[in-house]
Parts: structure tokens; sequence; C-alpha cells
């Protein structure tokens, strides 16, 4: 992947974002290119974290275990995602575990790699402060904000975290199995299988294979808001 797409390719919310073409450049100069198969787990829960991974090709599943063995996912990876960066900044352990769920490669960017590239770019230092501010901030507005929320606007916040915006379907898809979904929003398979039921009743969402198709996102929308 070259340097001007992973500049685009960052979100606001990346540790990364509003780097230069020269700065991606000087990154991948720092960097170790990863190839990895479907199935290889590229971080380990528990493990200690002295790199992080910038995605270049293929997608993973960002999860964690519960102390009972249950396993929530917490996003999907898709090219440009930046994984492992909390384990490498505060030196502690990681926090989830990445799987690939495709053939891909990524960058691997050491601690010392990263330390040197921070002394060179202080502009950069100021942006990661801000950028890990916040997400403190969007931390405690989320677990607020699910405080008040009834299962069913969750969910409905859930799938439209989920849809893919750059989907080039006229009618968004979110590319995942009900069991997957309610481990990404932390609800039983027959509680997910029930609301969408409703849901595809309605004319909200279709079912096509177990995934999920959204034909009202409008309709979402306002789901979403209903308070608990």
């Amino acid at each position: 992947m070259d340097h001007a797409k992973l500049a685009e390719l960052q979100g606001p919310d990346s540790i990364f974002s509003g780097l230069t073409v020269d700065d991606w450049a000087d990154i991948a100069g720092r960097a170790v290119e990863l190839r990895f198969v479907k199935g290889k787990e590229l971080l380990s829960q528990g493990d200690t974290g002295d790199s992080l991974l910038i995605l270049t090709e293929g997608s993973a599943r960002v999860s964690l275990l519960t102390a009972n063995g249950r396993e929530i996912v917490l996003a999907y990876a898709e090219p440009g995602a930046v994984l492992g960066e909390i384990a490498l900044l505060d030196g502690g352990e990681r926090t989830a575990s990445v799987i690939a769920t495709s053939a891909g490669t990524a960058l691997q960017l050491g601690r010392n790699a990263m330390r040197d590239f921070v002394t060179s770019h202080p502009d950069f230092a100021w942006s990661l402060m801000q950028q890990l501010a916040r997400r403190l901030r969007t931390a405690d507005q989320t677990i607020e904000s699910d405080r008040a929320y009834a299962s069913g606007p969750r969910l409905a916040r859930y799938l439209k975290r989920l849809i893919r915006k750059d989907s080039p379907d006229a009618v968004a898809r979110v590319e995942l199995s009900q069991t997957e979904l309610g481990n990404f929003a932390g609800m039983s398979r027959e509680h997910i299988n029930r609301q969408l039921k409703s849901w595809e009743e309605s004319g909200v969402i279709a079912l096509d294979q177990g995934r999920v198709r959204v034909l009202d996102p409008e309709m979402l929308e306002d789901i979403s808001e209903v308070e608990g």
C-alpha cells in the first residue's frame, strides 16, 4: 500500500490522523512488513505490547475474552487500521486479541521506532495527546449513553457502527453472523434473533443468509435514539 493511501485511510480517531505522505514514508522506513494468512493471531490478549500494527491489506477481528471465557468482539479492522497502540504506549499488557479474518499484510512498528518518530516529529506528540484525550472523553460518553439505552436501541446503535461507510451497494450490509453480532453488542444470540426478526417484519432490515441488510437507515436511526 502506498503512503498516500495510508494517509487517506486514517480516520479522525486514528493516532496517526493528519500525518503527511512524507510522515508515512518515515514510518514505513522504521517499520517491518508482516505477511499473514487467514486465522493468524496477530496480537494476543495479555501479552506484553512492545509494538503496534498498521493493517495495509486484508481484515482482522479485534476481540477480548472475559474471565468466564466468553469472547466479546470489539471491532472488525480493515486496511488503514492501527492495532495494539494502547499497550505500546503504556507498556502494559494487550487488552485484546487480533485474529486475521483474511490473508493480508501489516506494518509492525516497535516501541523504540515509535519513540524515535515522536522525538523527530514534536507536532505529532501534541496531536497524539489530543487524540488520547478525545478517546477518553468518548469512552466516558459511551459508558453513560449505553446505561441509558435499552437493548433494542443499543443493538441499532451497534449496527450503525458496523455498517461499512464505503459500501458500493445501495443497501447497507453488515457482514456478520447473528452470533458474531451478538458478541459485538454483548447480547445473546436468542435476543439478537428476536430483535432482528421484529425489525425484518417491520421492513427495517432484511436477513440474507444470516447476514443483515439495512433497508431503512432512517428508521434504524430513529430506533437507535430511543431511550430505554
